[in-house]
């Protein structure tokens, strides 16, 4: 799919539908050279009788270098959505301050309001570098790069919610200085990942700075006003700062184990019987520097998976006693207390702090 041949609006008023969804349409990448007023007040789960599936827009700007966004990658997460439109209302009647390209991801997944529907592959495993590259989804995505490999792109922001007790921070894949410039200006707190690959974030950190979002549960004002406030310092800014960011302006951790409950196994928060009956109040240690020791529930003679970002050999857990404890010091981030949630994705990850060479920094006690 060529940039120069991006589809133009199927309607012939401003104010129509974009197009006809249909149940018989192929899964593909459907494009337009602007977002119709009308859209702008339409939410997340109705978005389905306006696009086709996920969607393309190439909205053109004064400066050049063009900001890539991504809303929507998982349907029941529409902070991103609803910053969009908040920021495409304010500049209506004027250029905006740079061109924008902006990927409407899931709108399947949205109509029903969950992250994935049965039989998709997640919209955010799916990116080139995806461990399954042959499904339908990931064909998609590759439309998509190309599209931005022949973009002068000036960065990346991929726009998030999540489903536990959370602050709202920024994620990187890389640790070069216009990426930790770019995670500044959403915050102080910035987590560099390696695993789960076939993320927007990596596949677009190839092309220029980019970055993850994390705006805590949807639905709450406070994320859609902080993404707001991203995307409107990113479309003002001239050029990252030619200065390298200080180890003092970002609180840089990274993460070194994704936790996940075996498929098989059952779980439960309210200390009913299970094969892992976690704490009610697990997501709580999220962000919180925990000692080796500190418990996460128990168990019922089963082990929690971990991958491990450095495929070290080394233990996780302490399984001793019918408890799930922590064997060493860690951060967690993304504990969740929503069954589902552990399902599509995971319970969790373990982090640790580390310096701008990436070597892992000494716990800061409390």
């Amino acid at each position: 799919m060529e940039q120069d041949k991006l589809e133009q609006d199927k309607s012939t008023a401003d104010g129509a539908e974009l197009a006809s969804p249909g149940l018989d349409r192929p899964f593909s990448l459907a494009a337009y050279d602007h977002v119709p007023d009308a859209l702008l007040d339409v939410p997340a789960p109705e978005l389905w009788r306006h696009l086709p599936g996920p969607t393309l827009f190439n909205l053109p700007g004064r400066q050049t270098g063009t900001l890539f966004l991504s809303v929507l990658l998982h349907g029941n997460e529409d902070t991103g959505w609803r910053a969009i439109q908040t920021v495409l209302k304010r500049a209506r009647g004027r250029p905006l301050p740079r061109s924008i390209l902006l990927f409407v991801g899931n709108v399947a997944a949205a109509k029903a309001g969950v992250r994935t529907r049965p039989g998709q592959h997640d919209y955010n495993r799916a990116w080139p570098g995806t461990a399954d590259p042959r499904t339908p989804e990931a064909a998609v995505m590759r439309d998509v790069v190309a599209v931005a490999q022949r973009t002068a792109l000036f960065a990346s922001i991929d726009i998030h919610n999540n489903t536990g007790n959370n602050p709202h921070y920024a994620c990187v894949n890389s640790c070069d200085d216009d990426h930790l410039q770019l995670a500044r200006l959403f915050g102080r707190t910035v987590v560099y990942f390696e695993e789960p690959v076939g993320v927007q974030s990596a596949a677009l950190a190839r092309l220029c700075p980019a970055i993850t979002v994390e705006c805590g549960r949807p639905g709450i004002e406070a994320g859609v006003a902080h993404a707001v406030e991203l995307i409107e310092a990113a479309l003002a800014l001239q050029h990252f700062p030619d200065h390298p960011i200080g180890e003092a302006d970002i609180d840089l951790m990274r993460t070194f184990a994704i936790v996940k409950v075996p498929a098989d196994a059952t779980l439960s928060y309210d200390g009913s019987d299970a094969d892992f009956r976690f704490r009610p109040d697990l997501d709580h240690l999220n962000f919180a520097e925990l000692e080796a020791g500190v418990s996460f529930g128990t168990h019922a003679g089963r082990r929690l998976d971990v991958i491990a970002a450095d495929d070290a050999a080394t233990d996780y857990f302490d399984y001793s006693d019918g408890e799930i404890r922590l064997a060493q010091d860690a951060i967690p981030a993304m504990l969740t207390c929503d069954p589902n949630a552990v399902r599509l994705d995971c319970l969790g990850y373990l982090m640790h702090r580390i310096g701008r060479d990436g070597r892992r920094l000494a716990a800061m006690r409390r």
